[in-house]
């Protein structure tokens, strides 16, 4: 799967995409530009195309965002689709940020794993974009979604969301989210960090606790560098549980750290939701994975996508796998360019 332009026979991608689109292959929403010819691993190629206005360089953000507030309390209101979008109207389509007023020092894809839960969704976006903005993030919101017809793969749709990200833009960190963990402390900085960084350390529904010191789950956060570095997830984990386990001991088979922020900062509120189908093989995956992961991971992913579309508050991907072949551990390897901007 590769989105690649001619750079040889032109001065510049924004004269590539000017021809494009004058003989009609390319078209153009904003930002947001997508040619319409489809390549061998039955993807469209699709570009983040940002238009270079001239004017003065704006200053770097500062180090420490100056308007946090510290401990927030999370809201649990549901508002509408409408109210959202008209609360949020700084926000580029496809909930894309950027500070106004200066130049972030970070640049972050929030990856959120979804299946049918559209009222956590609208809490997670109201209580989220405020924060991100008060931290002078430049971000974009992905939520990655499965086809119902597959059971439910968390890990690889954080792999999805991480490809079609940077097909979009030239991201240099991933924060993956659950959607229904809420901060409560605008302390806790969604930035990209030196090492993978474990960010939901304290829980209300666990007492605030770690409930085990290998832990990676719930909301992480790991620099583009490191994610390729461990071959991102495992793809094999479909149904709840040992995606997290396995991402643990890939981290620490690269002779990676995992760092925490203190949990009086690190704290998260979880919105109430029914137990999810386990997955029964997990134990066995887990086994296997120290030595299959570099078999295994983003290098073998393989899907197709059903839905890119551009919204106010995000941009929601739906994709289809082939359950049986990946969960049986039979993958096609392809190679990744993530040199995208």
């Amino acid at each position: 799967m590769q989105s690649k332009f001619c750079g040889c026979f032109f001065e510049s991608s924004e004269i590539y995409f000017l021809l494009l689109i004058l003989y009609g292959h390319t078209r153009c929403e904003g930002e947001i530009c997508v040619t319409e010819s489809r390549n061998t691993s039955s993807f469209y190629s699709i570009f983040f195309w940002n238009w270079r206005k001239k004017g003065p360089l704006l200053p770097l953000c500062p180090t420490i965002p100056p308007g946090l507030y510290g401990y927030i309390k999370p809201s649990t209101e549901v508002l509408t689709w409408a109210e959202l979008e008209s609360k949020f109207l700084n926000l580029h389509y496809g909930g894309r940020y950027k500070p106004p007023n200066c130049t972030s020092r970070h640049r972050v894809a929030i990856i959120v794993p979804f299946r049918d839960r559209e009222i956590h969704l609208k809490i997670f976006l109201n209580n989220l974009h405020p924060i991100l903005q008060r931290q002078q993030i430049e971000y974009g919101i992905y939520v990655v979604d499965l086809d119902l017809k597959v059971q439910f793969n968390r890990a690889l749709l954080l792999n999805v969301g991480v490809l079609e990200s940077l097909r979009l833009h030239d991201y240099q960190c991933f924060i993956f989210h659950d959607v229904d963990l809420l901060p409560e402390n605008d302390n806790n900085l969604y930035t990209c960090p030196d090492n993978p960084r474990h960010m939901s350390v304290a829980v209300n529904r666990l007492k605030y606790k770690l409930p085990y010191d290998k832990i990676f789950g719930g909301v992480a956060a790991i620099s583009k560098e490191d994610f390729l570095k461990v071959n991102g997830y495992s793809n094999r984990y479909f149904g709840w549980g040992g995606e997290d386990d396995d991402m643990f001991n890939r981290i620490n088979a690269m002779n990676l750290t995992i760092t925490r922020y203190h949990p009086g900062i690190a704290r998260y509120i979880m919105l109430p939701h029914a137990k999810q189908e386990e997955n029964l093989a997990r134990f066995d995956i887990l086994k296997s994975g120290k030595v299959t992961f570099r078999r295994d991971g983003i290098n073998t992913l393989k899907y197709d996508r059903l839905i890119l579309d551009f919204r106010r508050l995000l941009t929601y991907i739906m994709v289809t796998v082939n359950q049986t072949e990946i969960a049986s551990g039979r993958g096609i390897r392809y190679d990744i360019d993530t040199n995208q901007g």
